[in-house]
């Protein structure tokens, strides 16, 4: 494996807990010194206690990521579907007490404080979703039906596209220029990408012009907690422009069966509130295959950040290679399947 830039390395060595509570009490929020570190690995996120108030979740963003434009999209994209009653956590506003915290955005909801940019979310519990349960799955597919019609009304202007170039292509070009394939499986490993990029390319070609809206983006089930009261979506933090199936797809899962019966819950919900081109469902396994090569990169490109060594061990070996090379024979395979069907 290849060196990383210097300037990349380990982004968060400075954000220290009294940093962090120091950025929330530059902003109002007096921390009582209790915090959880919640699970995240692109960015920083820990659930804080107030002395004067219910505990938060302060998010600090990955130096460099996303520009402050895209990170204000995200928030404008969140808070919008929250004055609509749709159940999303968005950002709360700000207003900085010290001079050393400044905030942006038409909302107020990103802050700066020591050269590190947060947001600040109000706590909401929850389990996981029960997929397995139609009533479930359809009242989902319910609320992703709203957030669609919303994001449907205008496009982003500074967040990046799911697409090939962006999910397939240049993660393929970064990794075997950083020589992160063992050299005995990359004839292997750029062969069925090879491959499979250009199944992907054919499926968008035969799908037509998708229309894209604004999309949740990382829509799966860790990022939808229920409550007795149903959903609420966290964590837009890859809101992107894409096809609707995009934020569906993730939530499919088994044979071919048992995906198109959770489509058909799915999409019961969804078409209450927004229609679903059926043409889309030719890219549910081509989005899958992005997913997958982007995957790897995203590793790749953040293994000098401590926190992935620790959490990802098995990156990087002779067998995470030799399971990639499977992974995408069988992602090729299922390209040339007929798409799944739904009423």
């Amino acid at each position: 494996m290849s060196e990383p830039d210097p300037a990349d390395q380990t982004p968060y060595a400075r954000l220290a807990p009294d940093l962090m509570l120091d950025a929330l009490d530059a902003v109002g929020l007096r921390g009582d010194g209790r915090f959880i570190a919640l699970n995240s690995y692109e960015n920083r996120v820990y659930q804080v206690s107030l002395e004067d108030g219910p505990a938060v979740v302060a998010k600090f963003y990955r130096p460099g990521r996303w520009s402050d434009a895209q990170i204000l999209e995200e928030h404008a994209f969140a808070t919008e579907l929250a004055g609509r009653e749709i159940p999303v956590v968005a950002p709360l506003p700000l207003r900085p007490v010290s001079p050393d915290a400044s905030v942006s955005g038409e909302h107020d909801t990103l802050a700066a404080f020591a050269g590190y940019r947060y947001a600040v979310y109000p706590r909401r519990g929850g389990r996981a979703p029960e997929l397995d349960d139609p009533d479930t799955l359809e009242r989902i597919g319910r609320f992703i039906g709203r957030i669609h019609a919303v994001g449907a009304i205008a496009p982003f202007a500074h967040r990046p596209a799911v697409d090939v170039a962006g999910f397939g292509e240049e993660p393929r070009a970064w990794l075997l220029a950083h020589d992160f394939v063992p050299a005995d499986l990359l004839p292997a490993w750029r062969g069925i990408v090879d491959r499979a990029l250009d199944a992907v390319r054919e499926a968008f070609a035969r799908a037509g012009a998708a229309k894209a809206i604004r999309l949740h983006g990382d829509c799966h089930a860790g990022n939808i907690l229920w409550t007795d009261d149903g959903p609420h979506f966290v964590d837009f933090d890859d809101a992107r422009s894409g096809p609707a199936i995009q934020d569906l797809w993730m939530l499919l899962s088994g044979d071919r069966a048992s995906m198109t019966r959770q489509l058909s819950d799915l999409l019961a919900g969804y078409e209450d509130f927004a229609d679903l081109d059926r043409r889309e469902l030719q890219l549910i396994e081509p989005l899958r295959t992005l997913r997958l090569i982007h995957y790897s990169a995203w590793l790749a490109r953040r293994w000098h950040d401590p926190a992935f060594p620790a959490a990802f061990p098995w990156f990087g070996t002779q067998r995470y290679w030799q399971d990639r090379v499977l992974e995408l024979r069988e992602q090729v395979a299922a390209m040339q399947e007929p798409p799944l069907e739904c009423g």
